[in-house]
């Protein structure tokens, strides 16, 4: 199975790109707001974390496997979970995720079925599943510092630890703690923001909370 693919972007198409890698174009879908980024870097070389899946109806024997692509690691993971969601599946999110998965994850971790459903294809229904399915899944990404810009194809130094250089459930169990001790979801993300934005990498959840109230 292909997990990562590096190639010439060639093509920024409705719905994919395409790479050049040696004598081989990949076609690679991709979520509309990445596709919207990628546009604009024809010609350049690009790494794809990718999935598979396959597309089509097994009954009728038209099945074709397709590649689906992240430039994150992270992303990817994202999208793997929104495609958990029952009635969502990997057509619909490529569809739906028009939007920054940051921003997609915050509106779930807040609970706003109408922003959700501006999302093309998710209805109320739909967007109250994703909810109920992933509100507690999706703290680090939410959290997540928002992308940086580039220069010269090179991305400056970090000022933001990553959430994906903390262990996965350290932000979940922390944001949960504040919650617990009274603080609204605006105040327990501002106050991990703060923390966060130190660039020190927490193993535990009782470290994050040590340095949210200076206490030793």
């Amino acid at each position: 199975m292909i997990t990562r693919i590096t190639g010439i972007l060639n093509r920024a198409l409705d719905e994919e790109v395409r790479l050049q890698v040696g004598a081989f174009e990949y076609q690679v879908m991709v979520a509309e707001y990445l596709r919207r980024v990628l546009q604009n870097k024809l010609g350049q070389e690009l790494t794809l974390h990718t999935m598979h899946y396959l597309e089509g109806d097994p009954s009728r024997g038209k099945v074709v496997p397709r590649l689906v692509g992240f430039t994150t690691e992270s992303d990817l993971e994202f999208f793997e979970l929104f495609c958990t969601v029952d009635g969502v599946g990997t057509k619909k999110a490529l569809k739906g995720l028009v939007r920054p998965i940051k921003e997609v994850a915050d509106a779930i971790q807040r609970q706003d079925i109408k922003w959700l459903t501006t999302l093309p294809g998710i209805g109320a229904s739909t967007a109250e599943k994703i909810i109920a399915t992933l509100k507690r899944k999706v703290t680090r990404w939410a959290l997540a510092p928002a992308p940086r810009e580039t220069v010269n194809g090179q991305a400056p130094p970090a000022e933001v630890a990553s959430p994906t250089q903390i262990e996965s459930n350290v932000l979940e169990e922390a944001y949960l703690a504040l919650l617990a001790l009274g603080h609204n979801p605006m105040e327990a993300r501002a106050r991990l923001d703060r923390v966060l934005a130190t660039g020190k990498v927490y193993a535990s959840a009782e470290e994050v909370l040590r340095d949210i109230y200076n206490t030793k």
